[in-house]
């Protein structure tokens, strides 16, 4: 798929212009009424014109579906404790994004923030995460995009993950970000004086053990619960998950191409016919 902006093609995340109005959009997987949401709205609309289109309900594990066989709606709402344009839709958090940038805002934001997810984005969570999916689409634009995740499910401390965003936010606006890269944020669940630090890290190969608990319903028909659990080994230094063990906030830089270019030579010394020849 391919997107243009305001009929332009798609340009490096750049700093925004001097002088003009910071805006940034906001989106996540946790639907329109996650607390971790409106903790980020409220923060990140002290130092920036704030947008919101959200999922009307949970799209957890959503990854970068789009929707294409049904029609998308987006309606306006209103947020509890913060007071900024806010859409919820029946799509993904992907479309969210695209909703957002193509028709809801009226011109693209400078920046797109996805969260604050409950729960963390470590390691090979990143392939699932439909958070982590928001920020890849605000990067496929040509925005610079940041995901922001809590690495706990209860009992949690939004107010230094929302705090930690507005701050990140102005550094994004300042310095941009290189064209298809963006920023993954994992906070510990902690009070602010109990957060350790900031760790610039890299994505670890932590991996979520899937497990399938199959079940038979009251007519005898087979149904399925798909579960699993963090492996629980731990992470080497200068990891995502190495950090937010340690209680320091993780900064991970991640880029969209995929290419291993250590497997480059390796393949190439393989035989590969092309076929009918």
């Amino acid at each position: 798929m391919s997107h243009r902006t305001g009929g332009a093609t798609k340009t490096d995340a750049r700093p925004a212009g001097r002088g003009a109005p910071l805006r940034v959009l906001l989106t996540n997987d946790d639907g329109i009424t996650s607390p971790g949401l409106l903790a980020l709205a409220r923060a990140v609309s002290r130092v920036a014109t704030t947008f919101v289109v959200a999922p009307e309900h949970e799209r957890s594990a959503a990854s970068h579906a789009i929707t294409l066989h049904k029609p998308l709606r987006a309606t306006r709402v209103s947020l509890d404790t913060v007071d900024v344009p806010a859409w919820s839709t029946n799509g993904t958090p992907t479309d969210c994004v695209v909703l957002g940038v193509l028709d809801l805002l009226a011109k693209p934001p400078d920046i797109v923030v996805s969260g604050i997810n409950l729960g963390a984005n470590l390691g090979m969570d990143l392939i699932y995460s439909g958070t982590v999916s928001g920020a890849v689409e605000g990067a496929l634009f040509g925005i610079a995009a940041v995901a922001m995740s809590v690495t706990a499910f209860r009992d949690i401390h939004w107010e230094p993950a929302a705090d930690f965003a507005a701050e990140l936010v102005g550094q994004v606006a300042e310095h941009g970000l290189p064209s298809d890269t963006f920023l993954n944020v994992n906070v510990p669940n902690r009070p602010a004086a109990e957060i350790a630090g900031v760790e610039i890290t890299r994505q670890s190969t932590r991996r979520y053990v899937n497990r399938v608990e199959k079940r038979s319903d009251p007519r005898g028909r087979d149904y399925y619960w798909l579960t699993g659990s963090a492996e629980t080994e731990e992470s080497p230094a200068g990891t995502d998950a190495w950090a937010v063990a340690q209680g320091r906030i993780s900064v991970t830089p991640l880029r969209l191409s995929m290419t291993y270019e250590e497997l480059d030579p390796v393949l190439r010394s393989w035989t590969l016919p092309v076929p009918g020849r």
